[in-house]
């Protein structure tokens, strides 16, 4: 089990068990040692937002020093800046994906970046098929772009004297980006620009304490907007405990969607927006009210919840009056198709695979990040020049026991963290501040219900808050359309556009 699938199988309501393989696994890979390297400097053409491009990318490493004890490290980032613009004022975001801890090669190739990986639409389509091509939805006419990887991925390392483990925790993962920023932007000269962060999974509980540590630093620098997709900032109340009712509420709309995508679902006549808007509505209001009730409610209230939930999900309502109304959604992926010997897909349940074959409870989706990895190392290679010999980790296996994950530590990422507040404290020091919470539809681990509820609890100006909800799953930008709406919805962050409402 690699990092990600330990993450995210914890996300979709696994930890303990997630904890226990975790234990059983393979030992940890060994961070290859920091070799110094020059800048890798080339130059390109592109078409961006309808419009064509030149544009400088920089593959170099910046030494950074955070801590009281000194401790520093190499990261290495890779910049997409366009020729001839006003760099002094033209706008900057930083992108990274999240683990812990993982390189950004996913949203680099993904679906961001200048060049992506050309995914089919067809989810049965051979992974060997996959290639890599231009990125007309990349914005990168509006904003240059800096994808980061933290020290012990990519090629970023500790510097000598400092130990790995030494970033392996919230406040000190965050410490290294936020140093990062301040020092790539006084080397470029633009303390002045305008800076975003555009963070993806455990990246969006790092951009929130990002933007704590830099609103509430002595010298603070404020953010002009983040983007947060696949957020996991208030993992604690959706992680599916069986008393957590407020988890199988905010569930339903993906099981809802995922029932629509399958066939499973009894769609009424409606739409598939009306659909989800109708299974949003059911539960927040009388799915809410049964789960809260418990075994007080009537037999015959309970099993008219039961029905409307076998309409939405596709699993029937027997299963739900002998189960107390509520199916995790790892149980979800296992009894969905299960007349058809078939898993769901974790972080995209579009994609599915034979049970026998699928090891379990692996993830069938798994093919999207697994293209990702194996064209960056050949778009390092053929576009940007890099032949530095040196490997470039994609995921270091921290892993639950081996990052501090601060108050309720020992709890992993389900202790009472207070990730929100980080983006409060930006909101209280920019008024200017705009956010967007983007998820996938088909992503069962972070969640449509789950970025509803973050965006209504966390008692943040609504007027500043945006929520997109996209065709495809935790990486949703391998849907073209989804890829094409994610970079509108950067541009529209990044010129202060008129906000619309969720889609």
């Amino acid at each position: 089990m690699n990092l990600r699938c330990a993450f995210l199988t914890a996300l979709a309501g696994l930890a303990l068990a997630c904890v226990a393989v975790l234990v059983r696994a393979e030992a940890p890979v060994a961070i290859p040692a920091l070799v110094a390297r020059p800048a890798v400097v080339t130059h390109h053409v592109g078409r961006f937002g309808g419009e064509r491009i030149a544009y400088t990318a920089t593959v170099e490493g910046l030494d950074v020093t955070t801590g009281a004890s000194g401790e520093s490290a190499r990261l290495v980032s890779f910049a997409y800046m366009r020729d001839g613009a006003d760099r002094a004022r033209r706008p900057v975001m930083f992108v990274f994906n999240g683990g812990p801890i993982a390189a950004s090669q996913y949203l680099h190739v993904g679906g961001i970046g200048p060049r992506r990986v050309a995914y089919p639409d067809d989810v049965t389509a051979a992974p060997a098929g996959f290639r890599l091509t231009d990125n007309a939805y990349s914005p990168l006419d509006a904003v240059d772009l800096v994808f980061v990887d933290p020290a012990s991925t990519g090629f970023s390392r500790a510097l000598p004297g400092t130990s790995a483990k030494a970033y392996f925790s919230v406040e000190a993962d965050a410490r290294q980006f936020a140093a990062f920023i301040r020092a790539w932007l006084k080397r470029q000269g633009r303390e002045g620009a305008p800076v975003f962060l555009f963070g993806e999974s455990y990246g969006t509980n790092r951009a929130a304490e990002i933007a704590r540590q830099l609103a509430e630093a002595s010298e603070p620098l404020p953010l002009a907007g983040v983007f947060l997709y696949g957020q996991a900032a208030n993992i604690v109340e959706y992680a599916q405990r069986p008393a957590n009712v407020t988890s199988y509420v905010a569930s339903l709309p993906t099981l809802a969607a995922i029932a629509w995508y399958h066939d499973r679902a009894d769609r009424q006549g409606l739409t598939f927006e009306a659909f989800l808007a109708a299974a949003r509505h059911f539960a927040k209001n009388d799915y809410l009210t049964a789960l809260y009730a418990g075994n007080a409610m009537p037999l015959a209230d309970r099993q008219r919840v039961a029905a409307r939930l076998a309409g939405f999900t596709g699993i029937s309502a027997d299963w739900y009056l002998a189960n107390d109304l509520r199916i995790t959604k790892e149980r979800y992926r296992l009894d969905l198709l299960k007349d058809r010997g078939l898993l769901l897909g974790r972080s995209d349940a579009r994609y599915v695979a034979p049970l026998t074959e699928a090891g379990g409870r692996a993830d069938p989706s798994d093919v999207v990040s697994d293209a990702a990895e194996r064209l960056f190392a050949e778009y390092l290679r053929r576009d940007l020049k890099v032949t530095w010999p040196d490997r470039y980790v994609a995921m270091t296996e921290a892993g639950f026991g081996g990052w501090d994950w601060g108050v309720g530590s020992a709890l992993g990422p389900f202790g009472d963290w207070p990730y929100h507040t980080g983006i409060s404290a930006m909101m209280a020091r920019n008024p200017g501040f705009r956010l967007v919470v983007g998820n996938g539809f088909y992503d069962t681990q972070t969640t449509m219900g789950a970025a509803e509820l973050l965006a209504t609890q966390s008692g943040w100006d609504p007027a500043r808050v945006t929520l997109r909800y996209y065709d495809g799953g935790h990486m949703g930008y391998s849907v073209a359309a989804t890829a094409r709406a994610i970079g509108e919805d950067i541009r529209a962050l990044v010129r202060g556009q008129p906000e619309r409402g969720p889609r």
